[in-house]
């Protein structure tokens, strides 16, 4: 069973830095794209930042020059780090494997699921 486990959210005033970590229970050299999105109360949930197996990183406007997104393969953990955080930056994240992007070794195919973390909250206040 694949799972996604993030930590490192808390609670930060405006200006300060948080990281943030995602480790997956299967080998990540098997996966080809993941990613962090966010969800703020009442709004839907949007993408923060993704990165490739060969380290192509894309961001959102909003968080770009400001967070970084980066994998340790030796640990299977995928990191955003989040810097200047703003109280707008408030949202619970969650790290995301999705749909295609996992080689199933077992199944010679790729998997046809969308994987979650459970989220974990992030507080900026001003």
């Amino acid at each position: 069973q694949v799972r996604l486990v993030e930590s490192g959210g808390g609670s930060v005033q405006a200006g300060g830095s948080l990281r943030l970590s995602c480790t997956a229970t299967v080998n990540i050299l098997n996966i080809n794209t993941m990613g962090w999105y966010r969800q703020a109360p009442g709004q839907q949930r949007d993408l923060v930042a993704t990165i490739t197996r060969r380290g192509v990183t894309n961001y959102a406007d909003s968080v770009k020059d400001r967070f970084t997104i980066s994998t340790d393969d030796a640990k299977n953990t995928v990191y955003l780090q989040m810097n200047s955080l703003k109280p707008e930056d408030t949202a619970v994240y969650y790290c995301n494997v999705p749909r295609g992007a996992l080689f199933l070794v077992s199944r010679g195919a790729f998997s046809t699921y969308d994987y979650w973390g459970q989220g974990t909250q992030v507080t900026v206040s001003s």
